[in-house]
């Protein structure tokens, strides 16, 4: 338990030092608010109504959202294997090209919806 100690008192530091920011900051911050404030900022833009249940995002956004997550679980497991390639043998070269294998199959269904086009 000795080992623990120092990341739950570096834990309980942060946590205390979080709370603190927020109730001081709460406290001696102004809280003037008005219209201007209040509204979504857009990059200079001014924003675009939307109706009352929220607007409808078109599924080009979706795509480009799983092309960046398809790459980055790809890259979060070829590092490592990558790295103790000489270590894993051939069980590690199968599962990797069966994981390889698992990404390529997303990144063709992502080909055929149209994710790759960019007009």
């Amino acid at each position: 338990m000795n080992e623990y100690v120092p990341i739950l008192a570096l834990g309980a530091v942060a946590v205390a030092f979080a709370v603190f920011s927020s109730l001081v900051s709460s406290l001696a911050g102004p809280s003037r608010f008005n219209r201007a404030k209040l509204e979504a900022y857009e990059c200079g833009i001014q924003p675009t109504p939307q109706p009352v249940g929220g607007g409808r995002f078109p599924v080009k956004y979706y795509l480009t959202a799983m092309l960046f997550i398809i790459f980055g679980i790809e890259i979060l497991f070829l590092y490592p294997w990558a790295v103790h390639f000489d270590n894993l043998g051939l069980f590690g070269l199968a599962a990797m090209a069966l994981f390889v294998f698992n990404v390529s199959v997303a990144y063709a269904y992502e080909w055929r919806r149209g994710g790759l086009s960019w007009d």
